[in-house]
């Protein structure tokens, strides 16, 4: 499981620990999307297609809070604040060629600046078959999230930034160079603070009544990104905090280059939790989506279902969570709409279109679109709202 994770394209991610020294990370040439956050989930670079490297390869360069020596010629240089950082790369299967852009994955090289001459990048480790969990959801709301934060707070430097923020981490007893050792009553104040947070997260995500948030003023559709174009959701006014609560509530990592709503975007979201009549997607029922052809993208798009309490794809017996043009839909063609359905059975003659939902539980939708044109943002394009099937 993952946060709206997508089985679109094959991932890749490692952790980067630049506390001895630089890393280096060696994309060669090819359609890769990717970037590196710090430990507090803030934008240090993009790479491949929406990076400085455009897809046409080189090596990125990580550099950490405590480094001073030179910096050599010939990288294209990321500054990050914390020691442990995360990198996070697709390689886009074009043509629908997921061998291609596994091995594609399996090509990147990392290893420290300082073994350059000689490197020895780091093993890579094929996941394809296991059973992960990558969520926060052991620990989002109890105890443990003030005890993970705790362990970052005294792994990494003090971020000059988030100053007011350590200061009310104080007052609650996480202080770098001190234990974190709440008594029976502050861990019951914590443990209903973790609960209270969690939810008001979820609130921002999927109840937001911020008119911004809609895609088009006829549709339930919504930008799962409310600040266009910001890593880190600043605005001319401030940080935009409800934007930022939507956004990690559903999502991992960030980067400007998620949030652009610009022809020649690498990709572009949408959020769909309601159909037309406003009412939340139920597992129990079955819905119609209709996708107007073509679909304004260079590269691909799709529809992935998520459950809403895991923000993970759906699970069933089907094993199926997405509908992909590159897959199941590589057949449609023309100009008339494709119908795409979702529910707990398979509607007749329609079951290469379906993905099965589960009923007791409530689910939402992503449309991604890779490389999206200008009918993606301009209005002219939209597809329809999911509408219940008696």
């Amino acid at each position: 499981m993952g946060f709206t994770l997508n089985s679109d394209t094959p991932y890749g991610s490692a952790t980067i620990d630049v506390s001895k020294g630089p890393m280096v990370i060696e994309l060669p040439p090819g359609a890769y999307i990717g970037l590196v956050n710090d430990h507090n989930q803030g934008w240090v670079q993009d790479m491949g297609i929406p990076g400085p490297d455009a897809g046409k390869g080189g090596k990125h360069l990580i550099v950490g809070p405590d480094y001073k020596d030179v910096i050599p010629e010939g990288y294209l240089v990321g500054h990050t604040p914390s020691y442990k950082n995360l990198l996070a790369v697709r390689a886009l299967p074009v043509g629908g060629d997921q061998a291609k852009a596994l091995d594609a994955l399996k090509a990147i090289k990392i290893y420290p600046l300082a073994e350059a001459a000689n490197p020895k990048p780091l093993k890579v480790v094929d996941t394809t078959e296991m059973v992960l969990d990558s969520t926060s959801l052991k620990w989002e709301d109890n105890i443990q999230f003030w005890q993970k934060l705790n362990e970052i707070v005294q792994q990494e430097p003090v971020v000059e930034k988030y100053l007011p923020m350590y200061g009310l981490l104080q007052s609650l007893g996480i202080e770098k160079g001190k234990e974190f050792k709440p008594d029976e009553r502050m861990t019951a104040i914590l443990e209903k603070a973790a609960r209270d947070g969690r939810d008001q997260l979820l609130v921002s995500a999927f109840d937001s009544d911020r008119p911004d948030r809609l895609a088009w003023p006829d549709r339930k559709w919504e930008w799962v990104g409310l600040v266009p174009g910001s890593a880190q959701f600043e605005t001319p006014a401030g940080v935009d905090l409800e934007a930022r609560d939507r956004w990690f509530a559903q999502a991992i990592v960030t980067s400007p280059a998620m949030f652009r709503r610009t022809a020649g975007a690498g990709s572009l979201y949408w959020l769909a939790a309601r159909d037309g009549t406003g009412a939340y997607l139920d597992g129990g029922n079955t819905y119609k989506l209709s996708i107007p052809q073509p679909v304004p993208g260079k590269l691909f798009w799709s529809v992935t279902v998520y459950d809403a309490q895991t923000r993970s794809e759906v699970q069933t017996d089907q094993d199926k969570a997405a509908l992909r043009s590159l897959f199941e839909l590589k057949d449609v063609k023309g100009t008339e709409p494709v119908d795409l359905y979702f529910g707990p059975q398979a509607p007749k003659d329609a079951e290469n279109r379906w993905v099965k939902t589960v009923p007791g539980r409530g689910w939402f939708a992503y449309i991604r679109i890779y490389g999206p044109d200008g009918p993606a943002f301009d209005g002219s394009w939209k597809p329809a709202d999911f509408e219940e099937v008696k």
